[in-house]
């Protein structure tokens, strides 16, 4: 039995309503619960929109593909865009232009480096016995209450500890991160509210604050540096003894904030995804229970559930949305844009573009050749992708094991964002 509907329809003569005239600073409720008809309008008369802030607004798989894998015309630095967005000084400035994500080489090569380091393929499989631990522990005490709240209860609770093990934050001490999180990446909203910035400048400085202390406590006792991220962060880059380059206080301090928003929100937002998406197609929920079976073979059943988490990722994108400025004049689209234009990369349309997925609007969790774009593409790919697609299996796996029947009670609540694509809330029983 399926549960509540969780996807509004939406006539496509609204969609082409709002595509026509979007502005992603004013967008009408309707747009939140189900953008896909929109970017749908956009892709077929539009691709590469002209926005009302005078950005470009594109649709289309591949004319993402084209900018992710220029990044000698297409910067990542949002320094321009984020200074009177933001205002000089404040600490919302300081940590988006300084993190990996929103910088060009040579920062972001130096710490892309470092992390991966701290990624490689055998430690991230020497993290999966622990967060198994962690996931089975988390299904107990939901089997003992008879259900919970997917997000609240589970999926966000599994990257806010699998990250807090990786910058190896004390467990007393986490209490904090989720909030922080949520309110640093919600201040990147194309629309911000001044409660929206002002509890984002809280939360920077109070994460830097307590970084700060952990920090100094990890130079007098250093970690492995083999596993543990910020240990790597703080050695600098090694090429030899006594050689490498060292990361600045606020580089080391402000990509340690950075690698936990960049982790917790897309993951959650991943799990939720999957399991409220799995109550409306019932028939590919029973298809991947039918693969688990009774007594699952989990190491048989890995790649099966790789290819059910990346079209999970590519049907419901985590993130949303990119961005890029053009270094010089150039063409997307057979559109000419010009030098210094800003570009919104909308990942979520270009995962459903139809000259790229058959049938795109639908969830097929045996989609062969997924080249969705949902850990983008190129020098900025997600360096943690392979460990976001093992917290996935393992989250989404053992959950349909042990709660093959669950159900929602009541239609998830979404978190009301263009950017991050997730719910709040979700309740539901077993």
């Amino acid at each position: 039995m399926s549960g509540p509907v969780i996807t509004p329809a939406m006539t496509p003569d609204r969609a082409r309503e709002i595509a026509a005239s979007l502005d992603l600073r004013a967008l009408p409720p309707d747009f939140y619960g189900n953008p896909f008809p929109v970017y749908a309008a956009l892709r077929e008369h539009e691709p590469v929109k002209r926005m009302p802030d005078g950005s470009w607004f594109l649709t289309r798989h591949a004319d993402l593909l084209a900018v992710y894998r220029d990044a000698h015309a297409f910067s990542s630095d949002k320094k321009v865009e984020f200074t009177p967005k933001y205002g000089a000084g404040a600490p919302l400035l300081e940590h988006h232009t300084t993190s990996l994500v929103f910088n060009d080489p040579p920062l972001h090569t130096r710490v892309r480096k470092l992390i991966m380091g701290a990624l490689t393929r055998r430690a991230i499989a020497d993290m999966e016995p622990g967060l198994v631990q962690l996931v089975d522990g988390l299904l107990d005490a939901i089997e003992a209450k008879g259900g919970g709240d997917l997000v609240e209860d589970f999926a966000c609770a599994i990257p806010v500890e699998i990250i807090g093990n990786l910058l190896g934050v004390p467990h007393a001490d986490r209490g904090p991160l989720r909030a922080w999180s949520l309110a640093i990446l919600g201040a990147l909203e194309p629309r911000l509210t001044p409660e929206q910035e002002a509890l984002g400048n809280r939360s920077v400085r109070e994460f830097v604050d307590y970084l700060g202390g952990l920090v100094a406590q990890r130079r007098k006792n250093p970690g492995d540096p083999e596993h543990d991220v910020l240990t790597r962060l703080i050695q600098g880059e090694r090429t030899g003894e006594g050689g490498g380059e060292s990361l600045s206080e606020s580089e080391l301090l402000q990509n340690c904030v950075f690698i936990l928003n960049a982790g917790h929100e897309t993951t959650t937002n991943l799990i939720g995804n999957a399991l409220a998406a799995l109550q409306e197609w019932p028939r590919q929920k029973a298809a991947l229970l039918q693969a688990i079976g009774r007594d699952p073979d989990w190491n048989a059943l890995e790649p099966r559930l790789n290819v059910a988490v990346d079209e999970f990722l590519r049907f419901e994108s985590s993130n949303q949305l990119g961005n890029r400025r053009a270094l010089r004049a150039c063409e997307v689209g057979g559109v000419a844009l010009p030098e210094g234009a800003l570009l919104t990369l909308c990942i979520g349309a270009a995962n459903r573009d139809p000259a790229q997925f058959g049938r795109p609007d639908v969830l097929d969790l045996e989609r062969q050749d997924n080249r969705h774009l949902a850990f983008g593409f190129g020098i900025h790919q997600c360096a943690g992708l392979s460990l976001a697609r093992l917290e996935g299996r393992v989250a989404i796996g053992r959950f349909l094991a042990r709660f093959p029947g669950y159900r929602l009670t009541e239609p998830p609540t979404r978190g009301g964002r263009a950017r991050f694509r997730g719910f709040l809330h979700a309740p539901f029983a077993v």
